[in-house]
C-alpha cells in the first residue's frame, strides 16, 4: 500500500496494512538519530524513508521584502515577527521566545504591526514541491502554528496578555489577531488551489490546554476562537480534504465542537494530560475522530528504557488501533535529553505492532 493510500484510508477509518507514521524532533536528537542510522542530517527524505514515515509538508515559499528586523543577540520570525534567544542546557539548546514586540501594545502598534500578503508567496514553486514527491507520497498543507490563535499570538504579545484580550474582547487586539488569521487562511486558500490535486489533508493547530484542566473556558471558546477555526475548516471541506488540528495539553473537552464543525482528526496528545489518555480518547471519540501522537515525549521514550518504550508503544497501538483512524506519532517534538535508541526502538514498535 503506498504512504498516499494509507494516509487516505486511516482518515476514512478504512483497514489499512499499518498505521500511518509521523515524525517530529528537535534539531539536537534529529542530528543524533541521523547519525545512529548512517544519514547525513541534512537528508531528511532518506531518514524519512528509513523511518517508515507516509507524509510530507508542503510550503510555498516566501519572496515578499522583509518585514521585521531582529534585535542584537536575537532571532526574528520572518512571518510571524516573534523574538527569539538562544537558550543553551545540558544536552543542547533551543530558540525561546522573548521581548514580546506586541505586550502592553497600545491600539496604534496593533494596527501598524505587519502581517504578511498571501500574494508575497511562490504557489509554483509549492506545487514543484508536491510533483517531485510523486503520486504515492501523503502530502498536506499547514502546521500546527496555523490559525494558533492564543499560542501563535502569545509569541508576540506574551500568554498573559492574549488571554486578557481574549476575555476582554479587547477590540484592537481582537483586530490584530483577525488580520493576522485572514491572511493565514488568505494563503492557505492560495496553495490549496494551486496544489488541490495532490493533497492529502490540512493541518491545523491551536493550544488548548494546560496538563491538567483547559486553558480558557468552552463559553470563551465558542465566542472567540471557534469561528476563525471554522473558516479554515471550511475551507479544507470545500475542498474535500480532512482537517487535523494539533491540540496540546488537556484538550478533548473542545473535541465536540470540533467534530460538529466537520473536524476530521487531533494531534499531539499528551497522554498525561487531563482526559486525554489512548483509553478515554478511543472510547469517548473513537469513529468519530482520528488520533495522531499519543506516544509521550514525557515518558519512557525520554526518560525510560528502549524495552519500556516499546512496551508503552505496544499498548498504544492496541488501543487505538481498535478504532481505527490512528496516525502513530509522538506528542510532541522529541526532545534533545531522549536516548536515541529509544527513538528507534519507537518506530520499529510502530512497525512490528502498528500492522492490521
Amino acid at each position: 500500500m503506498s504512504a498516499k493510500e494509507r494516509v487516505r484510508r486511516t482518515f476514512e477509518y478504512e483497514k489499512t496494512d499499518r498505521v500511518t507514521i509521523g515524525y517530529d524532533t528537535n534539531p539536537v536528537i534529529h542530528r543524533n538519530l541521523c547519525r545512529a542510522l548512517g544519514v547525513r542530517e541534512d537528508d531528511y527524505e532518506t531518514l524519512l524513508q528509513k523511518l517508515g514515515v507516509d507524509y510530507r509538508g508542503i510550503a510555498a515559499p516566501y519572496i515578499g521584502k522583509p518585514l521585521y528586523r531582529a534585535p542584537e543577540n536575537r532571532r526574528v520570525d520572518p512571518l510571524e515577527g516573534c523574538v527569539m534567544r538562544w537558550v543553551e542546557h545540558e544536552t543542547g539548546g533551543y530558540w525561546d521566545f522573548c521581548d514580546f514586540p506586541l505586550k502592553d501594545a497600545t491600539d496604534e502598534m496593533f494596527d501598524d504591526f505587519p502581517v504578511p500578503d498571501p500574494d508575497d508567496f511562490d504557489y509554483d514553486a509549492a506545487l514543484a514541491q508536491c510533483k517531485a514527491y510523486g503520486k504515492d507520497m501523503g502530502l498536506y498543507v499547514g502546521s500546527a502554528g496555523v490559525p494558533d490563535v492564543l499560542n501563535s499570538n502569545g509569541r508576540i504579545m506574551g500568554v498573559e496578555d492574549v488571554l486578557c484580550h481574549v476575555m476582554l474582547d479587547d477590540e484592537a487586539a481582537m483586530r490584530f489577531i483577525r488580520r493576522r488569521a485572514a491572511f493565514q487562511l488568505g494563503m492557505m486558500e492560495r496553495l490549496v488551489e494551486k496544489c488541490k490535486d495532490h493533497l492529502d489533508f490540512i493541518w491545523l493547530g491551536e493550544d488548548l490546554g494546560t496538563q491538567i484542566a483547559p486553558m480558557i473556558s468552552l463559553e470563551l471558546y465558542r465566542a472567540q476562537i471557534k469561528p476563525i477555526h471554522k473558516t479554515f475548516v471550511d475551507l479544507a471541506k470545500h475542498y474535500r480534504l480532512p482537517a487535523i488540528v494539533h491540540t496540546c495539553g488537556s484538550s478533548s473537552w473542545a473535541y465536540e465542537d470540533f467534530i460538529e464543525m466537520g473536524v476530521r482528526g487531533v494531534d499531539t496528545l499528551q497522554p498525561e494530560a487531563v482526559n486525554m489518555s489512548p483509553a478515554y480518547l478511543a472510547k469517548t471519540f473513537g469513529g468519530r475522530l482520528n488520533f495522531r501522537g499519543c506516544i509521550s515525549t514525557a515518558g519512557p521514550l525520554a526518560y525510560g528504557t528502549a524495552a519500556q518504550t516499546e512496551q508503552v508503544c505496544k499498548d498504544t497501538l492496541e488501543i487505538m488501533m481498535q478504532v481505527r483512524g490512528y496516525h502513530f506519532a509522538p506528542t510532541h517534538q522529541i526532545q534533545d535529553n531522549t536516548p536515541v535508541e529509544n527513538v528507534v526502538a519507537m518506530y520499529n514498535a510502530a512497525h512490528k505492532y502498528g500492522r492490521y
